[in-house]
């Protein structure tokens, strides 16, 4: 039986940090490590987790040099077959959420597996704002601007060894430049879970204002450069552009 690493990283996620936690552990696949890293809030979040202590695996708060920073410390701690990650304002559609991922890792030996994801309003979850189904994964699909939601990527935590983790260079793109070193540039075995599995709060930093996006793109054409890969002249443009196809 997979055992599954999920890691949360909060600071200052009083507001929902609780309902990621409970989303966690209801979860009906029990073989499961819950790590949590704490920044060092200072709000009550680690008030909440502390109610949930006995409960999860592992927890830290200390000061970090960021997300990327912050899950690269997790992914050391973690020891697990499968690692998957699932931030403060996030949580999984419902209760059988791992028990699928297992399923898929399990019938394929997929190096990854990822999924479909719901954008929702930050106050009434209910309310789905967008859709990213991501379909399947063909070979250069990066290429033309595609690339899978990260909350729903779950990794073999062999990989992470082989390949490295997070990318400190960056600061809004390194989950990009995660995925696009690990199946552009070295191929792993990629599985695709046709169904929604998690549901994030809008709001993610990279997309609030056109600066912000502008410094995404350039961001994420230094993945390519970091890895030494070429994009084509398009695929900048398309990576955004996909994401208008989320509101149909």
């Amino acid at each position: 039986m997979l055992k599954i690493s999920v890691i949360t990283i909060t600071y200052n996620s009083a507001q929902t940090v609780e309902q990621t936690i409970q989303s966690v552990l209801n979860q009906s696949y029990k073989n499961v490590e819950y790590i949590v890293v704490d920044g060092e809030s200072t709000d009550a979040t680690l008030s909440i987790i502390e109610k949930y202590k006995n409960k999860i695996s592992n927890i830290i708060s200390e000061k970090d040099n960021g997300l990327y920073d912050a899950l690269n410390k997790g992914i050391a701690l973690a020891t697990g077959d499968i690692i998957g990650i699932l931030h403060s304002d996030d949580f999984f559609v419902d209760n059988n959420v791992l028990q699928h991922y297992a399923n898929l890792f399990t019938t394929t030996n997929a190096d990854a597996v990822y999924s479909d994801l719901y954008y929702v309003d930050k106050t009434n979850t209910n309310n789905i704002t967008r859709k990213w189904k991501s379909g399947n994964y063909k070979p250069n699909s990066f290429l033309f601007g595609w690339m899978p939601p990260h909350p729903t990527f779950f990794v073999k935590r062999e990989l992470y060894k082989k390949y490295g983790n997070f990318n400190l260079q960056l600061t809004t793109a390194a989950d990009y430049e995660l995925m696009l070193r690990f199946v552009h540039k070295h191929k792993i075995f990629l599985a695709y879970l046709p169904q929604y599995s998690i549901k994030m709060r809008i709001g993610g930093k990279s997309n609030i204002t056109i600066k912000s996006r502008l410094n995404a793109n350039m961001e994420d054409r230094k993945a390519w450069e970091i890895n030494n890969l070429k994009p084509y002249f398009f695929t900048l443009f398309l990576k955004p552009l996909r994401k208008v196809l989320q509101f149909l």
